[in-house]
């Protein structure tokens, strides 16, 4: 095109293109000079203005709901000119107030001349209202690319496949995580906004290239080739950045990746491998991006399984309620008992809680399974009493679920009731983990109706001096490992001891889980603590085999010192 650009020159290049084009406004940005040269219509801007693309923001020419997406089409040109970029040119539905005065959605186009480097040295920008015709195509558009009908991504995703070039191709998943809090948190619009502005981002980073889609709601797929797994990473990366930190809110997304092995392999099976590891990576702290591997479709059967099953266990008695006595260290009797679910499937015998327990915490069927347990609980403490079998008091847990709700008090308090049993006897157990403004509240309501509190896991990450000095649990369950870490050392063993004595002093009762050592228990004795609960008094068992051993050693002068 040469060094200088004129007007003549200009009308030259831009003829063919806007004859007959009617209501439109076209420029042509010398990037290297850094001057606009020549348009039409009505000199919306002034010929010789630099930064084109600045002065449409400045002039206020673009809608405010559409900056964040317009400022990232400028970035891209702008690091096309530094950087040299491999698009020919690129395009983007916004809204923008220039024609007549009034916003409405405008279709603005950037066509790039380069050097030989592949660095943008001019732009010639179309901007034209979109038709009403052309508005509802795009609200079409919108439709067909999502997974419910996904004929035009199908067609692209083929043609990719097939112009590939002995590259590689990757499908890649990516969702916001949590999205539905930010419609509770900030509110449904903003949450609109922000899917809008993903899709405006891919449309702009992966153009006519690589075939993208909104699949539903929050879940977008891309696919693109690549020779190295570093170019992947880098691409997300790049998406991300110019997705966060737009908007005044925070979100973290996810993505999943499936690497393609096989050409014949259909695209939608390729696209739910990526959906498998975007979803492995779900909860993680230090990680946002997951390869799908064998072993998460394996995990993602596994979970299947559970999930097709779990209903009609419940309804057919596979979900049993065992018992953990709790023992007196110095007596050995049987001072209470832990409920603790375990399923025996019907078809593959006892399946692990590690296993089903995260599953159900996640779909939320832990509420239908805790439930189970507490009436479970409170009909075992209803038999003991009917047969003359002095109690014990049974401790049940509260998932982090229900701690929000205003209604698990008194669906407890309401069991009590249904079988007339002493309220010290059914016991609430909350995670310390789960401590929270959720977690002292329902302590507080718990308390004010006559429940005694245990803090479970204590000393599994977030225990601290504060938290004992304002909590109103009643009783601090020491966590397993809390108990292994300290016990190793001369030191560790001094701070274990003084943690009890300090509980203690302050009207706190003490229970050890996890106690699999006479060393430990002769350790926990010496230091004050003589309830103890673990291996090496009983694992968990089922309640026929907890009657009988409730029977030997409280009723009939038994023991389980060892």
């Amino acid at each position: 095109m040469g060094d200088k650009l004129d007007k003549s020159r200009y009308y030259e290049i831009t003829d063919n293109i806007i004859k007959n084009s009617g209501h439109k406004l076209n420029f042509l940005w010398d990037c290297e000079n850094d001057v606009t040269v020549a348009m039409y219509y009505d000199n919306v801007i002034p010929e010789g203005v630099k930064r084109p693309f600045d002065y449409l923001m400045s002039a206020n020419m673009v809608e405010p709901e559409s900056v964040p997406v317009y400022q990232i089409f400028r970035d891209q040109i702008e690091a096309g000119i530094k950087d040299g970029t491999d698009k020919a040119e690129t395009e983007l539905a916004l809204k923008m107030n220039i024609f007549g005065g009034v916003p409405e959605l405008v279709n603005l186009s950037a066509v790039f001349g380069k050097d030989p480097a592949g660095h943008i040295k001019y732009v010639l920008v179309n901007i034209r209202p979109f038709k009403d015709s052309e508005i509802r195509n795009h609200e079409i558009l919108a439709s067909f690319t999502s997974d419910r009908n996904p004929a035009i991504i199908q067609k692209r995703i083929a043609r990719l496949i097939s112009e590939r070039n002995n590259k590689k191709v990757a499908f890649i998943q990516f969702d916001v995580e949590h999205f539905k809090l930010i419609n509770d948190n900030y509110s449904p619009e903003v949450g609109d906004r922000l899917l809008a502005l993903i899709s405006e981002v891919l449309n702009l980073m992966c153009g006519d290239n690589m075939p993208h889609s909104r699949l539903s709601a929050d879940l977008y797929m891309f696919v693109m080739t690549f020779n190295e797994k570093d170019e992947i990473i880098s691409f997300i990366r790049q998406l991300e950045s110019q997705i966060l930190g737009v908007m005044d809110i925070d979100f973290k997304l996810c993505f999943g990746i499936y690497i393609m092995n096989d050409p014949d392999m259909p695209s939608r099976r390729c696209g739910d491998n990526a959906g498998i590891a975007r979803q492995s990576v779900k909860g993680n702290a230090l990680e946002n991006i997951a390869f799908f591997d064998e072993s998460a479709l394996e995990d993602m059967h596994k979970v299947q399984h559970i999930e097709e099953d779990m209903n009609s266990a419940l309804k057919n008695g596979e979900f049993l309620m065992f018992l953990q006595p709790k023992v007196s260290i110095s007596t050995g009797r049987i001072i209470g008992a832990e409920a603790l679910t375990r399923w025996r499937h019907h078809a593959r015998g006892l399946i692990s809680p590690g296993d089903f327990i995260p599953v159900f915490e996640k779909n939320g069927f832990i509420l239908k399974l805790d439930r189970f347990i507490w009436e479970s609980a409170a009909r075992q403490i209803r038999s003991w009493i009917d047969a003359g079998i002095p109690p014990v008091p049974i401790s049940v847990n509260v998932s982090r679920a229900y701690l929000k709700g205003k209604d698990t008090v008194k669906e407890l308090y309401d069991l009590v009731k249904k079988y007339d049993i002493p309220i010290g006897l059914l016991q609430i157990e909350i995670t310390e983990s789960a401590e929270s403004a959720d977690v002292e509240r329902s302590v507080e309501l718990f308390k004010e109706s006559g429940f005694t509190m245990l803090m479970d896991d204590f000393g599994s990450g977030y225990s601290s001096l504060n938290m004992l000095q304002k909590t109103k649990f009643d009783v601090l369950k020491i966590d397993r490992y809390f108990l292994n870490e300290f016990m190793v050392s001369e030191r560790g063993r001094k701070i274990l001891g003084h943690t009890i004595s300090m509980s203690k002093d302050i009207g706190l009762d003490i229970i050890a889980e996890g106690v699999e050592t006479k060393v430990q228990a002769d350790f926990l004795s010496e230091c004050g603590c003589d309830a103890a609960q673990g291996f090496l008094y009983s694992r968990p068992i089922d309640t026929d085999s907890f009657n009988s051993m409730l029977k030997d050693i409280n009723i009939n002068n038994g023991s389980i010192i060892v």
